[in-house]
């Protein structure tokens, strides 16, 4: 039998380098050397108070809009998004908690012996709690629907879906990001 004899194919030659010199040590000390304390501070300090609020208004529209990475830990992820635009997208009781508390209140002062005033705002109170956790149950429902299993929703998402459904939509941080009407889907 004979042999067979392999030749080796050239490898391409690849070239390397940055195409400048490599600076020397004094060149880089001397490029990060800054001074230590600055000789105009006013204008540092105007200066750096002027970057801190540009970057809390950028954070606080981020937040309005709803950008995830500008809201707080208890808001951020999918389920919570769509629980947000799932109550966003209703009218709920809990909206008129608080006027019905006003209304409460100054009933109180005007009718003398008002005590029979609390059965109703009690009733009231428990609806709204009632109808937070109806709402609740229908966004871990749907959101199990989706994801297959009951196990993967997030835990106190009930909670987060009760406090958000019982506030005034003007004053629910962040902002909704749904009109009223509209059809949310997990």
């Amino acid at each position: 039998m004979a042999k067979k004899t392999v030749e080796a194919t050239p490898e391409p030659v690849v070239v390397a380098g940055k195409g400048r010199a490599t600076p020397s040590r004094r060149e880089r000390e001397a490029a990060n050397r800054r001074p230590i304390v600055v000789t105009d501070r006013k204008a540092a300090r105007r200066q750096s108070r002027t970057r801190e609020a540009e970057a809390r208004e950028r954070a606080r529209v981020g937040l309005a809009n709803g950008e995830e990475r500008y809201l707080p830990a208890r808001d951020r992820g999918a389920q919570r998004r769509f629980a947000r635009d799932w109550v966003d997208s209703q009218w709920t009781i809990g909206e008129f908690l608080i006027p019905v508390f006003v209304v409460f209140f100054v009933a109180t002062l005007v009718v003398p012996q008002a005590t029979w005033l609390f059965f109703p705002l009690y009733g009231y109170l428990a609806l709204t709690i009632v109808d937070g956790l109806v709402r609740a149950a229908v966004v871990r429902r749907r959101l199990a629907a989706k994801l297959g299993d009951r196990t993967k929703v997030e835990r106190g998402l009930n909670l987060y879906v009760v406090m958000r459904a019982a506030q005034f939509r003007n004053l629910r941080v962040p902002k909704p990001q749904v009109k009223r009407g509209t059809r949310v889907t997990a």
